[in-house]
């Protein structure tokens, strides 16, 4: 956003619910709520003709906006790194992950959140290929940390299960994904190409030794290519 706003763009950013500055609330932890959420903050500010850019998990609630809600002020999205289409293994997503796996995963956080996530910072920023410091993975290992395990819970199990190809298929703006060869959290086959096909005319860009945390070892790259498609 720094990068942006110097290079006179205007830039919106809000805290998830139960994320950061937000109230934790009771519930409203699905992807419903979520782009309720978002519609919430585009009618308040009065926003129109918006670049609408989300990473991984907003990429859920992004094109839930699609569908429930029109796209209403949106000109152009960016997706970063998305969990689309949809992660599940189904008969008709063979490539997805088996229910069992994902309720194993979410057990081991309920044992040692701590551990797994400071384990799986390496991998979420492609370290040591992508130089990283031990600073900026403890910043990301300490973030996490302050969502409470219900949010946590709840959303993994909401984007891990959630089919969005529906809702990819309600989208005809100027799209872009970008997304890293390296990605071991969404996997570039499984999720970017899948979700590029869906949406006709979009464009999906390669970042080369990227992984899931790209905005911040790739942001030199990034920062242009959003800087280059908000002013198309």
């Amino acid at each position: 956003m720094a990068y942006l706003s110097a290079h006179g763009r205007r830039c919106i950013a809000y805290d998830r619910r139960g994320h950061g500055r937000s109230v934790e609330s009771a519930a409203g932890y699905e992807f419903n709520t979520l782009s309720d959420d978002l519609s919430a903050v585009m009618q308040q500010l009065d926003l129109q003709g918006v670049t609408l850019v989300a990473h991984s998990m907003g990429c859920g609630g992004l094109v839930r906006y699609f569908s429930r809600h029109g796209g209403r002020g949106i000109a152009r999205i960016v997706m970063v790194a998305p969990i689309t289409p949809g992660a599940l293994k189904t008969p008709d997503n063979s490539g997805g992950v088996d229910t069992a796996a994902l309720e194993k995963a979410r057990e081991a956080l309920c044992k040692d959140r701590p551990h797994i996530i400071a384990a799986a910072a390496p991998a979420f920023f492609g370290a040591p290929r992508n130089p990283v410091s031990a600073e900026m993975m403890q910043w990301w290992t300490d973030m996490l940390l302050q969502c409470s395990m219900k949010v946590l819970l709840q959303l993994h199990r909401v984007s891990t299960t959630t089919d969005f190809r529906p809702d990819l298929q309600t989208i005809s703006l100027p799209t872009l994904i970008i997304q890293g060869d390296c990605d071991t959290s969404t996997l570039l086959e499984l999720t970017g190409r899948k979700t590029a096909a869906l949406i006709p005319g979009s464009q999906l860009k390669v970042y080369e030794s990227a992984a899931h945390g790209l905005p911040v070892t790739h942001a030199e790259r990034l920062n242009h290519d959003l800087l280059v498609f908000a002013s198309s």
